[in-house]
This record gives C-alpha cells, sequence and structure tokens, in this order.
C-alpha cells in the first residue's frame, strides 16, 4: 500500500528567465511502484526521508538507496529506481531552467553523481514545503514563489550533503580564516599538507571555486565593507586584506566589481569617521 500526493505547473516563458522554474512537486510513502526504466527532459531531485531501496543509472549499475538520500534525475540520463518491498518516504520536485547550469557549474548539481548521500533533510523538506504551500492553482504568485523555494532547495541539498558538514570542511575554514594575509595559493597548500592540485581540488568539490577565487571573493567582499563603512584610504584597505599594492588592488577590484575603489566608496556613502565598522547584528 502507499499513498501518493502531486501537483505538476506549466510555468510561462517569462517564470523560466527567472532562472529555476518548478514543473511538479510530490509527497509519497509506502510500498511506492517502481520507477523507469525512462529519460527524462528536465531535472528531478527525489529525497529519500527514511526507508531503503535501489537505484540503476546510465552505466547499467545498481546502487542500494539508504535514507537520507538524494537521488538526481538528470536531464538525458536513463534511470530506474524504486524502494525496497517495505517501502521508503520521498518527496519530489521537477525542475528546469537556465540557472541549472550555472548549479550545476558550482556543484550543486551533480549529473555524475546520481545518488547523494545526506546528514539529514530537515532543511531540504523545509523548502518542499513551501513550494507544496504554494502549489494551489489559484495562488497568482505560484510559480515565483516555487521558483524562490528552488533555489533554497539547492541550497539546503548542498548544505546536507554527508561529505561535507554546513559550515565547509576544515580546510575551508582554515581558509576563510587566513583569506586576508598576502599568502600565495601554494602557502595556503603548504600550511595544510597538501600539494597547490590536491588543494584545488578539495576548494573545487566544495565550493565549485578555484581557491584563487574563493579567497579573492572574501578578500573584496572585506573591502567593499571597509570602503563602504570608514574612512580609511584605499591604500589602507588594500593592506588590510592582503595587497601590498593599491594600484594593483585598484585594479584587481575595478575589473571584478566593476568599479574602481573611490566610486565604489562614493556610491555607498555609509562611512563612520573612526575607520572601524560595525560588528554584525
Amino acid at each position: 500500500m502507499h499513498h501518493t500526493w502531486m501537483r505538476f505547473f506549466t510555468p510561462s516563458p517569462r517564470h523560466h528567465r527567472l532562472g529555476l522554474a518548478c514543473l511538479g512537486v510530490g509527497l509519497q510513502h509506502g510500498a511506492l511502484p517502481t520507477v523507469g526504466p525512462r529519460t527524462l527532459d528536465h531535472h528531478t531531485a527525489v529525497l529519500v526521508n527514511t526507508g531503503s531501496g535501489w537505484i540503476t543509472t546510465g552505466d547499467g549499475r545498481r546502487t542500494a538507496v539508504t535514507a537520507p538520500s538524494l537521488i538526481w534525475l538528470t536531464p538525458g540520463t536513463p534511470h530506474h529506481y524504486g524502494a525496497d518491498p517495505t517501502g521508503w518516504d520521498e518527496s519530489f520536485v521537477d525542475f528546469t531552467g537556465p540557472a541549472t547550469a550555472t548549479y550545476t557549474e558550482l556543484g550543486y548539481i551533480e549529473p555524475d553523481r546520481p545518488l547523494v548521500p545526506l546528514t539529514d533533510t530537515a532543511g531540504p523538506r523545509a523548502a518542499i514545503s513551501r513550494i507544496v504551500r504554494a502549489a494551489r492553482h489559484d495562488n497568482p504568485l505560484l510559480e515565483v514563489e516555487a521558483g524562490a523555494a528552488l533555489h533554497e532547495l539547492l541550497v539546503a541539498l548542498r548544505r546536507a550533503r554527508a561529505d561535507t558538514g554546513p559550515d565547509g570542511t576544515p580546510v575551508l575554514q582554515a581558509l576563510a580564516r587566513d583569506a586576508l594575509q598576502p599568502l600565495t595559493v601554494a602557502e595556503h597548500a603548504a600550511r595544510h599538507g597538501m600539494t597547490p592540485a590536491e588543494l584545488r581540488a578539495a576548494v573545487k568539490r566544495a565550493t565549485g571555486h578555484t581557491p584563487k577565487d574563493y579567497l579573492l571573493n572574501i578578500r573584496l567582499s572585506h573591502a567593499k565593507e571597509l570602503l563602504a563603512a570608514t574612512d580609511l584610504p584605499v591604500a589602507a584597505v588594500a593592506r588590510r586584506v592582503g595587497y601590498d599594492d593599491p594600484a594593483y588592488f585598484s585594479r584587481l577590484f575595478a575589473r571584478r566589481v566593476g568599479t574602481p575603489p573611490v566610486r565604489f566608496r562614493d556610491r555607498q556613502g555609509r562611512s563612520t569617521p573612526d575607520g572601524r565598522p560595525d560588528p554584525a547584528p
């Protein structure tokens, strides 16, 4: 015996341009029918909350599924899966949109990893619940609410991945702590007993970025805070975020942010005379 609730939607082309468009959502539990073999033209995230089963993907290998787990179904990939005779509890979301390419590039969607062990499903289930609450055909905000919840779902699934905690790996935490020091990527790697290639692989796996970009994002974000909240000269800001050459910092800032540091400060207009930004609330 099994229980199934599902809704399907047809977002307009304008809603697709929001980045992510929800095509359907469902909640199912019990001894569910086997799915497939089939191939989809969109993405589906299947969240296995309790129970166990199996999945067979394009390479023909059958893999055991044990909750909590995520099954990624990606466009053009044959798949076949089902619960064990005792059944399982699952939630699923069908979605598409141009943002799926970027989420895949950043490692949030993993076509080459159809089965992902999770630490728990509380966060992803909360995002799916928001889609379920929006899923009334008389809801004029349905497509936008569901699309917004889809972004939350992808972040929640990334945080729940069993191979990386919600705060990242110890290496990421150390990189963030030392990001403002004038160290090269090779020097960061040596601090952790890693080769630069090993550090690149670890950071790419965890964040979707190279170590250089990961550090640069932290440095420039802190530089923006100093420019907006203090009267420190640009050269002093550069030194505080790890750049001894203020001219190089200004060129880098302008190239990445799209405006020079001085102009960024002028547009913000929130500086304080003591040179110290207020602590976070």
